[in-house]
């Protein structure tokens, strides 16, 4: 049986990696968001750092909420917990705890992220080098991920891991998603326009979900598809219900190699999570509600992980 402190360390290891490139498709979500604003009141930037959950930290050091302050504070602050340059330098830190439990792949991979990216943010990112920046974030995190499926046993090790990636994938798709449908949109008034029909084709490519959608959609733009997609198609690798499916799987596994078969967090669960949903009946009901309820469904579950499997024993 592995080491409560090691399958820890793997889980950490990548919902840290997960969480760097989730908070970089977040900022690029708000970016383009706020290309379309009307206002210019500076209101994208402050629900992005809400939505991320480090208001605490972001406000003891700045006042305004400007573009500049929220990217650079969100991708290389240490003083942000959830920043990517954090999130990058934990995974590296719990990579070398369980180094022994990785692929060379996987290790080495790790390890080139954390240099490559330590460099590409010593520096503060201005809106000329964003695009690129954000673009690096992705695929040197998309190397590990691929490392970690092209090279590892399908073991304990493997679930932990892929545990991490998929909490920490579900919690970051119902923020991006909330970032935009309940902060970003200005009112009410603006549901169903050509304005709010762009803010979600933003959240598509900020998802890498534009050409998936237009295959199954026909290029036919509407919220309720879009929102659909996202939430409850479980083809579609970063929606809800495909991080739920895989989510529930590894669970399986671990409770069948481990004999923890009365946890809260039970597979059975988790897989019937979104089971049954339509989507007019999460609109009907509150989008906005329906994704925290969500976001801290997926906190506790994490949560209760930690002491089924007895991460810190």
């Amino acid at each position: 049986m592995m080491l409560g402190k090691t399958a820890g360390g793997l889980f950490w290891m990548h919902r840290y990696l997960e969480r760097a490139e989730n908070t970089a498709r977040l900022i690029e979500a708000g970016w383009h968001i706020a290309l379309t604003q009307h206002s210019g009141d500076g209101n994208e930037w402050q629900s992005l750092i809400t939505t991320a959950g480090v208001n605490e930290a972001y406000d003891a050091k700045h006042t305004d909420y400007d573009a500049k302050s929220v990217i650079n504070f969100m991708l290389r602050d240490p003083d942000n917990p959830s920043s990517v340059m954090t999130s990058i330098t934990a995974a590296r830190t719990n990579a070398r705890l369980v180094r022994t439990a990785l692929s060379s792949e996987v290790w080495e991979a790790t390890n080139e992220c954390w240099m490559l990216l330590k460099d590409t943010l010593a520096k503060p990112v201005t809106d000329r080098t964003l695009h690129q920046t954000l673009s690096d974030i992705r695929y040197h995190t998309s190397v590990v991920r691929g490392a970690l499926h092209g090279t590892m046993l399908r073991n304990d090790i493997f679930a932990f891991a892929h545990l991490g990636t998929f909490i920490e994938r579900a919690d970051n798709t119902a923020r991006i998603l909330d970032v935009k449908y309940y902060v970003l949109l200005p009112s009410a008034a603006m549901v169903g326009t050509r304005f709010d029909n762009a803010q979600w084709e933003v959240l598509l490519r900020s998802l890498s979900a534009a050409r998936s959608y237009r295959w199954l959609y026909s290029g036919k733009s509407n919220p309720l598809n879009i929102a659909d997609f996202l939430i409850l198609d479980e083809r579609m690798p970063r929606s809800l219900s495909f991080c739920y499916k895989h989510i529930a799987g590894s669970l399986a596994s671990l409770e069948q190699e481990y004999d923890i078969t009365t946890a809260p967090s039970a597979s059975g669960k988790v897989g019937a999570y979104l089971k049954g949903q339509r989507i007019s009946d999460i609109f009907e009901g509150g989008l906005h509600e329906f994704l925290q309820d969500n976001i801290r469904y997926i906190g506790d579950l994490a949560q209760q992980i930690e002491t089924d499997f007895r991460f810190y024993a």
